[in-house]
């Protein structure tokens, strides 16, 4: 049976997707950490939109994880055809203040867990000559963040990785492509310990990230950064010099972070 597999499908925006995609059809396997939610969301699907959907309750930072998630949809015959990889998680802070176990696994989870999901559902892909591949980054992927250092490092890497395979498997009929969201109302900031978004007014809605997501492969773009203003801020930072962006951005977070609660991490989906 083809269906979408969704990373930290149990809330934002990969909640969103999931709604927006079993509306469309799509049947799906849906993975994060929350079984109540998970189990609860897939009823009101299967429900609502006459589909199958099937949950994995699962902390993707665990030993193996990943393979364990591949096993099961293979021993449960999913034909993964989407994968979005959504789950991640930021931190705020003095970088050697903040718990390194903690930024190794925002490492781990961020780059690792994806690239492996890619490498194996990707193969799969192939050999069926079509496939779909969602990596959520951000659209603080294109620049340095002072403060937010090891969170927007890792979705540089997402960015570019996911450029770069989108290019590759183009002639086997894979559509890649690479997420931008900026300030999204997911809980992120407030997790994070930050009382509105990194300089950026008009937190957007996972509907509208979702939204300029599906535009985008319609398109057959390889890289959205959703939102217009977000795009704006990215492009300017893109053609900047870096030392220049990160003291604008340090001016504006060093007093959140002194001031503030002090150091936090900031789950983006569950």
């Amino acid at each position: 049976m083809k269906a979408t597999l969704i990373t930290g499908a149990s809330s934002g925006i990969g909640e969103e997707f999931a709604r927006r995609l079993a509306a469309e059809g799509h049947n799906l396997v849906l993975v994060a950490r929350s079984e109540d939610k998970l189990a609860a969301l897939c009823d009101e699907l299967m429900l609502e939109h006459k589909i199958t959907a099937h949950y994995v309750a699962i902390d993707l930072n665990d030993y193996q994880a990943d393979l364990r998630l591949y096993k099961e949809t293979v021993n449960h015959n999913f034909e993964i055809n989407w994968l979005i990889n959504n789950a991640g998680f930021g931190s705020m802070g003095y970088f050697g203040d903040l718990d390194l176990k903690r930024e190794l696994e925002m490492i781990h989870l961020n780059v690792n867990v994806l690239v492996s999901l890619t490498h194996r559902y990707l193969n799969l892909m192939v050999e069926d000559g079509e496939g779909t591949i969602i990596n959520v980054s951000s659209s603080a992927s294109f620049q340095p963040l002072p403060f937010m250092a090891t969170y927007a490092a890792t979705k540089a890497f997402v960015t570019s990785f996911t450029q770069a395979i989108a290019e590759e498997y183009k002639p086997q009929g894979l559509r890649v492509l690479n997420l931008c969201p900026g300030a999204t109302d997911t809980g992120f900031f407030d997790a994070a310990g930050m009382d509105e978004p990194v300089m950026i007014k008009g937190v957007q809605t996972p509907d509208e990230v979702v939204d300029a997501a599906l535009k985008a492969l319609e398109k057959g773009k390889s890289s959205v950064i959703s939102g217009w203003l977000n795009y704006l801020v990215a492009s300017a930072a893109s053609v900047s010099p870096d030392s220049m962006v990160t003291a604008s951005v340090a001016k504006v977070l060093r007093p959140k972070v002194e001031n503030g609660p002090g150091n936090e991490t900031g789950e983006e989906e569950e």
